[in-house]
């Protein structure tokens, strides 16, 4: 609309209209464009005010691992050493020595859990290691969903689950130490 009325303004030439020199703007008196009165808090929603009310208040996101070795992690600035099993919020040592330690047992304490956690992530060194398929199913008939990894990506696909706040725990064991590197 002021598009419209500045160039009716140009076109038609009237004394209100722009002119070179000095300069001299139309005024404009548009019941559109300016109020008769000042407004109140009850006139108008802009001065209104709006209030939220926090039911309950979210953590930070959880625990994230920060960085692993082949002596343990570093899980939220905690120094981890070996086996590990972590159970938001908990750290747990995990008593086993490689992933064919790995059985019904030495999962137990993830299905015990409550809430109940939805994904295991288990990290199985520096490659990724074949689970007895019996441990697998047993895991599933417990509802819960098992993801067999290298440490390396399991940390990460930890992280990632974490940070979309599912209910996930990790089984890690530290990757060998690498000689590619050296």
């Amino acid at each position: 609309m002021a598009v419209v009325n500045c160039a009716r303004l140009l076109l038609r030439g009237t004394p209100n209209s722009l002119r070179l020199g000095p300069l001299r703007y139309p005024v404009v008196t548009s019941p559109f464009l300016s109020r008769a009165h000042r407004l109140s808090p009850s006139d108008d929603e802009l001065y209104q005010r709006t209030t939220v009310s926090v039911m309950q208040k979210e953590g930070a996101g959880g625990v994230l691992i920060h960085s692993y070795s082949p002596r343990g992690f570093n899980i939220d600035g905690n120094q981890v050493m070996g086996p590990c099993a972590v159970l938001p919020p908990s750290i747990l040592q995990w008593n086993v020595g490689s992933y064919k330690d790995i059985s019904v047992e030495s999962l137990a304490l993830f299905y015990m859990l409550e809430p109940r956690i939805e994904i295991l992530v288990l990290g199985t060194g520096g490659r990724v290691e074949r689970i007895d398929g019996k441990v697998l199913e047993f895991m599933r008939t417990k509802g819960i969903a098992v993801e067999v990894q290298d440490t390396p990506n399991a940390c990460a696909t930890f992280n990632f689950l974490v940070s979309e706040r599912r209910m996930t725990a990790a089984g890690l064991i530290p990757p060998p130490r690498s000689v590619i590197l050296e």
